[in-house]
């Protein structure tokens, strides 16, 4: 099959595995042909040398080289029939999302918030289901004048947007931030919108670069982009997923979205810290929500990484019987099961990951006081770099400071130098060159954070055959199962405890690492996520009725059969087509030399023999 893999670069992904898991994809199915289609957020460049990739960027201008350019224009009026167009359908856009409420609204209103407009909860359903029909409708319309005007991204950022945008916000039913919304504010909702919404006036639907096309029914053009591929595979939600919005409403293409961390979620995580004002907050948040519903609305399958993140999406509206869990795989191959450290007394603990607030970095430094206490000879070795944050490298530093404060260098005597039990070291040091080394030198393996998406670093230790001490947050439990402690965050007594229960027990610590390492290699191998992956392709194709034939005009044909155009096809050559058309030869009605039974007993048992087949090129239906 030909897959469009949907991507994009320096996404807002909490769980780090959406650039390595499309890579071992497209690695791991060499029996699909993959054409990478990325959204850059950055100036970073495209991690798929030698695939079929195309970019487009989110920052910055978009260029002209990349949108679709109609096939003619006319001046004047059409200058005016697409502003009012673009008015109509910008007015259903930001009426179907200003007043859609974000997850969790619900909530604050019960604690005093203030009660979200509406008499009943059946006519709040029907008022929601409205509004996704207008989001949905003035997305649509905004694609369509895209295709047929081509300046789409000049509209969204002009003055008939911003005012159609704070009629919005005026409106009755809109959030109470919303209403105070300065012009400020509603320029950088635009301006953010116009990013959001740049697949629209992308190239990647028709022929080729440049070329016209005309959306319609039964239109598909002969060569590539999106209008050729037989499934869209978006690896995350959000303005990502809009090119397989758009394929599968123009096109039929179906769209099947991975998400390993909620994009919603990520959003509102990342633009916590964000200076932000309060309408500028609530409109983007209203924004990413009726989008994400609609991509859920949209999807064929929804594909989330664990137990946790489908509870999200099942809050966030995505249909309980399109979900299928599948758990991201890691290769497993440079991770051998170290033996115990019980041959040599140790009683290291051992924490990796990536320093930041959410590790909770403090609470693990005052448990490991209460261990070194009562277990003097135990120690702490921190493997890990500061994040991209800007306040990562100072939350590093503090949890420094907070090392030497609690744990002032002593030494034995007066003639030995002082040693701290506490260690900060980076993967590639002297002493940590591997992930495998962190994992070897130490006993148990401490997870103390307080968010977490897939836990990668329990995974890794799991692999390693190491006993595991967490936190239960995110899919910590699902991971772990019954192989490893887990006690609440935020617990500093409780996650000593924990601790100090392994190292004092040699034996459970060995029985927990080594059902650790069988369930990592069960449940979260590249192996495993490749297959499912395999598995759910062949199951979206095999219930997608097959496209019209290129050229052929609508409705010719009668209706579409399952797999009526085998592979071959598409290859050009004599022996898979009739003199060069490029079209499968057609059928014959002739029955093949090996395919004849030859004369024989009837299988009905009445001793008639079976009569030899005709020899004209039609077939005969048998008498009865």
């Amino acid at each position: 099959m030909r897959i469009a893999l949907l991507t994009e670069s320096g996404a807002l992904d909490a769980s780090g595995e959406t650039r390595p898991w499309c890579d071992r994809l497209v690695r791991g199915l060499t029996g699909h042909e993959f054409e990478i289609y990325t959204l850059a957020r950055g100036p970073e460049g495209v991690p798929y040398p030698g695939r079929t990739v195309r970019t487009a960027p989110l920052y910055g201008e978009l260029p002209a080289p990349l949108m679709w350019r109609p096939e003619r224009r006319r001046a004047r009026a059409r200058g005016r029939l697409a502003s009012r167009r673009f008015a109509a359908c910008f007015a259903d856009l930001v009426a179907g999302f200003v007043t859609v409420r974000a997850p969790g609204a619900r909530a604050a209103e019960e604690a005093g918030g203030g009660a979200f407009p509406g008499a009943s909860a059946g006519a709040g359903e029907e008022r929601r289901e409205d509004q996704a029909d207008r989001f949905a409708a003035g997305l649509h319309g905004l694609a369509e004048l895209a295709r047929a005007q081509g300046r789409l991204p000049g509209l969204l950022r002009s003055e008939q947007a911003v005012r159609l945008l704070e009629a919005a916000c005026r409106a009755p039913g809109a959030p109470r931030a919303a209403h105070g919304a300065r012009v400020a504010d509603l320029l950088a909702v635009t301006e953010e919108l116009e990013r959001a919404l740049r697949p629209l006036s992308l190239d990647w639907y028709g022929d080729a670069p440049g070329s016209a096309y005309v959306f319609g029914a039964g239109d598909v053009p002969a060569g590539g982009g999106l209008a050729a591929v037989d499934l869209c595979h978006a690896a995350t939600g959000g303005p990502t997923a809009l090119p397989g919005l758009l394929a599968k409403r123009f096109f039929g293409t179906p769209l099947l979205l991975t998400e390993y961390g909620v994009r919603l979620r990520e959003h509102y995580l990342a633009r916590a810290g964000a200076r932000l004002s309060a309408p500028v907050r609530s409109l983007l948040g209203a924004f990413e929500t009726a989008l994400a519903a609609e991509t859920y609305a949209q999807a064929a399958l929804v594909v989330p990484g664990t137990a946790h993140t489908r509870r999200w999406q099942e809050r966030c509206g995505a249909d309980r019987e399109r979900l299928r869990t599948i758990h991201p795989g890691m290769d497993a191959g440079g991770f051998t099961a170290v033996p115990d450290a019980v041959a040599d007394h140790s009683t290291t603990l051992v924490w990796t990951g990536t320093v930041e607030p959410a590790k909770d970095l403090v609470c693990l430094l005052h448990a490991f006081a209460r261990v070194h206490r009562a277990e003097p000879a135990a120690t702490l070795r921190i493997v890990g770099a500061p994040g991209t944050g800007p306040e990562d490298a100072a939350y590093l530093a503090h949890c420094r400071a907070l090392a030497a404060q609690l744990f002032p260098d002593e030494a034995a005597d007066a003639c030995s130098a002082g040693d701290n039990p506490v260690s900060f070291e980076e993967i590639g040091g002297p002493e940590a060159p591997r992930p495998q080394d962190a994992y070897a030198a130490g006993a148990v393996l401490v997870l103390s954070s307080v968010a977490e998406g897939f836990p990668r670093s329990l995974v890794e230790a799991m692999l390693s055959g190491r006993a595991t001490v967490s936190t239960d947050v995110g899919a910590v439990c699902e991971v772990i199962g019954g192989t490893g402690l887990v006690v609440p965050p935020r617990n500093p007594r409780a996650l000593a405890d924990a601790c100090l229960a392994l190292l004092r027990d040699p034996g459970r610590r060995a029985r927990l690492g080594a059902a650790a390492r069988a369930r990592a290699l069960e449940l979260f191998t590249v192996e495993q996520n490749v297959a499912a992956f395999r598995g759910i392709y062949l199951e979206l194709m095999s219930r997608t009725p097959c496209r019209p034939a290129v050229g052929a005009a609508p409705g010719q044909g009668g209706a579409p059969r399952l797999f009526a155009r085998p592979a071959e096809a598409h290859v050009p050559g004599r022996w898979a087509a009739v003199r060069g058309t490029g079209q499968p030869a057609p059928p014959t009605g002739r029955t093949p030399s090996w395919a004849d039974p030859g004369p024989g007993p009837d299988p009905d048992g009445d001793g008639a023999r079976r009569a030899d087949p005709p020899p004209s090129g039609s077939e005969r239906l048998p008498s009865t």
